[in-house]
């Protein structure tokens, strides 16, 4: 089993930033890659950024060239650095991790997000 706690959510003025952690405990090793996705009143989750336990990472075209993430395998945490932050940008985000050996998911509470005009 795999437990996630994310943290670094609140309320920001627009063009402001934010930086976003997710701390894993559990069965760690098993851990490949990890993510962050959103989730908007109304809307589907969706895809923010994932990065690999090799480092390799990936954007939403949303987000692109404004976030960041990061992961410390020391510390078994997943960070996102997001910055000019649009009121679009709020939601409440989620952390995902993958878990290869038992070809499933598992998902933090979330946090809000929420970026006032």
């Amino acid at each position: 089993q795999v437990q996630l706690v994310e943290s670094g959510g609140g309320l920001v003025q627009a063009g402001g930033s934010l930086r976003l952690s997710c701390a894993a405990s559990g069965t760690i090793f098993s851990i490949d890659a990890m993510g962050w996705y959103r989730q908007a009143p109304g809307k589907q989750r969706e895809l923010v950024a994932t990065i690999t336990s090799g480092g390799t990472t990936y954007y939403a075209d949303s987000v692109r060239g404004r976030s960041t993430i990061s992961r410390d395998n020391a510390k078994n945490t997943v960070f996102l650095q997001m910055n000019s932050l649009k009121p679009e940008d709020t939601a409440v985000y989620y952390c995902k991790a993958y878990v290869p050996l038992l070809s499933r998911d598992y998902w933090g509470q979330g946090t809000q997000v929420t970026v006032s005009s």
